[in-house]
């Protein structure tokens, strides 16, 4: 779970409490069955890179780890970008890039030294998480008793082409549980955990997602929450309502935790794909080493900060920060969920045909509404034009490097 998808729900209206129940229903649950069944199948580490290579060939296999690896760059920027804005370094955009650099670089600093030492950011930020989850729902429920809700709720999503796109972030703060795959060589006894880790994500996301959202749209009105800087806005708000001035700084100093150990948790499990295609060949050797002292991939740890780091600069070009924040959010997107479609096609060829059927819906639905520019974007041809050529680049590195690691074999 991730605390910066809940602004971009409440900007989304109402409607998107409902939505966060559907996307568990029909995408979080098809997702954990088929990753418990993969997993099971094939207990190693490198997760959907070794089911797509066994089911489809070694090419398929790269490219789908190719495609979410590089939409796990994409994440970082992005992610960067919203905690470090929501932690009050939203100032300048110069001090915005900076923070963002840091917190990426102190968390993946920490997986390296090993996931001993690593999980405790992890532990850290989910328990800044839940922390800040029931301190927005105790706020939004004191600032009702004394003036009643900013919102008026109602149950269906509304069709607005400006929020359209926020659609795909609530489908997207559903993934994850793909990363149990990626470490399946490092899980102790999988066939008792993983099926009860499934339900219990679904039943919690759901609770928190819907709940931080319905309490957003209490103390404020969709139109008033900036999916950027919105817990920062509610902080202040609830600050004024009820004269509590230190609750802004203790939600910055929340997200700033949480936003270190969802960059822990996501860098060091998908560093573990890069290290399994290291170990196949399809990558440079190195890739495959783990570090003499720590035993840790990390030389891949690494290469995704430097990615993601080169990503958060580039990314900045040309547009304000809230245009290139929803740039790279619908290239996250895009990256994100097209290796989902090898993923259901994996669990179909397993014998899960409705959870497969169910994830290819939600993955494609997902797709489509990250086309769609928000209200953010001022030059649509430019937001479209990035969105294409950031795929293809995707796409197109992907094929050259194993294009060459073939040819080198």
């Amino acid at each position: 779970m991730g605390v910066r998808w809940i602004a971009s729900a409440a900007h989304a209206g109402p409607g998107a409490i409902l939505l966060w129940g559907l996307a568990a229903l029909f995408f979080l649950i098809p997702l954990a069955v088929a990753v418990t069944a993969l997993t099971l199948r094939q207990p190693e580490t490198g997760g959907m890179y070794l089911w797509a290579r066994t089911d489809y060939g070694p090419w398929h296999g790269f490219l789908c780890f190719w495609i979410y690896w590089m939409g796990t760059a994409f994440w970082f920027p992005g992610a960067a970008m919203f905690y470090m804005s929501a932690a009050g370094f939203g100032g300048s955009r110069g001090s915005l890039v900076v923070a963002s650099l840091a917190a990426i670089w102190i968390a993946l600093g920490t997986n390296i030294v090993g996931v001993r030492i690593g999980k405790w950011t992890e532990n850290l930020g989910a328990i800044a998480s839940w922390i800040l989850g029931i301190l927005l729902g105790s706020a939004a429920i004191l600032v009702w008793q004394k003036q009643g809700p900013a919102t008026e709720f109602h149950l269906l999503p509304s069709l607005d082409w400006n929020t359209v796109s926020f659609w795909a972030s609530i489908a997207y703060g559903m993934t994850g549980f793909e990363v149990a795959g990626m470490m399946g060589g490092e899980i102790r006894d999988p066939v008792r955990v993983l099926p009860r880790a499934a339900w219990y994500s679904a039943v919690f996301s759901v609770l928190f997602y819907a709940g931080c959202t319905a309490a957003l749209l209490v103390i404020l009105r969709p139109e008033q929450i900036s999916d950027l800087d919105g817990l920062g806005q509610a902080g202040e708000t609830v600050g004024r309502i009820l004269g509590a001035s230190w609750l802004a700084p203790v939600i910055a100093v929340l997200v700033l935790c949480s936003a270190v150990g969802n960059f822990g948790g996501l860098g060091s499990s998908a560093s573990r794909m890069p290290f399994a295609a290291g170990v196949d060949g399809l990558l440079p050797a190195a890739f495959g080493r783990v570090h003499p002292k720590w035993q840790t991939p990390w030389l891949a740890i690494t290469a995704i900060g430097v990615v993601a780091s080169g990503l958060l600069v580039v990314i900045q070009l040309g547009d304000t920060a809230r245009a290139a924040y929803q740039t790279v959010i619908s290239l996250m997107v895009i990256s994100g969920f097209l290796p989902y479609v090898y993923v259901f096609g994996s669990a179909w060829k397993a014998g899960k045909r409705l959870s497969a059927v169910s994830g290819w819906a939600v993955s494609a639905l997902a797709i489509l509404c990250s086309l769609v520019p928000s209200g953010d974007i001022h030059n649509v041809w430019v937001f479209e034009l990035k969105l294409a050529v950031g795929t293809a680049a995707v796409v197109g590195s992907g094929y050259l490097v194993y294009r060459r690691a073939a040819a080198a074999k």
